[in-house]
């Protein structure tokens, strides 16, 4: 199941206090970026984050969902009816986040 625009647009709404917060669509679901660094996605209309240390301190009883088959285990964020939470856990995770790989371009054809 994809997830659905509207849930993007409300997880966007409630990090609207924040600034460089980025997305792209990937096969049905969206990654999220904060300045340029991945912090999860939105998989199956559920927001999931990288289990970075700083997201399992911030959410201790957070649960581990895969976001699909065959992928790593992620936090389930169940506080996305709160702002300041969802502010509050980008702000932690942030440093610890590694930079996101820059995307390859296609190699031109060669004659």
């Amino acid at each position: 199941m994809a997830s659905g625009k509207a849930y993007l647009d409300f997880i966007l709404e409630q990090l609207s206090d924040l600034d460089d917060i980025t997305y792209r669509a990937m096969m049905g679901e969206y990654i999220l970026y904060y300045k340029q660094k991945i912090v999860g996605g939105i998989y199956d209309d559920r927001l999931l984050f990288k289990p970075v240390q700083s997201a399992i301190d911030y959410m201790p009883n957070a649960a581990y969902e895969l976001p699909y088959e065959g992928a790593k285990a992620m936090l389930l964020v169940s506080e996305v009816d709160d702002k300041a939470f969802l502010t509050g856990l980008f702000e932690a995770m942030y440093d610890e986040l590694p930079q996101a790989s820059p995307r390859k371009s296609k190699p031109q054809n060669q004659r």
